[in-house]
């Protein structure tokens, strides 16, 4: 007979990200509103999570909402952005910040 001493269990979770990113906003173009995906993974200081703040400009640099702007944990996140407060036809930028990363998209409301 053959017998295992199991010494050491790691729980490894295929659903953390291993990147933080953000997606192309869907639909795009989009009225009256359109979903932005992203991702907090595990820091490379193995801290699970980041201060993440989601603005969303217009075509000349303005902020126009801040959709997040908190702590989250490692995972995959959904937010949806609402153009019903009267905001006009053309390009905006939608920006993700956390922990010194920086990515912006553009999308498009057409009305």
């Amino acid at each position: 007979n053959i017998y295992y001493i199991i010494v050491n269990v790691e729980f490894t979770n295929s659903n953390t990200p291993n990147d933080f990113s953000l997606s192309q906003n869907y639909p795009n173009p989009f009225n009256p509103s359109t979903k932005i995906k992203y991702t907090v993974p595990v820091t490379l200081s193995e801290v699970e999570g980041s201060l993440v703040t989601l603005k969303v400009y217009d075509v000349l640099g303005n902020e126009i909402v801040t959709l997040v702007n908190e702590e989250k944990p490692a995972g995959s996140y959904d937010v949806v952005f609402s153009a019903k407060g009267g905001y006009a036809s053309g390009i905006y930028f939608y920006q993700l910040n956390a922990s010194g990363f920086l990515f912006t998209k553009k999308m498009l409301l057409i009305k």
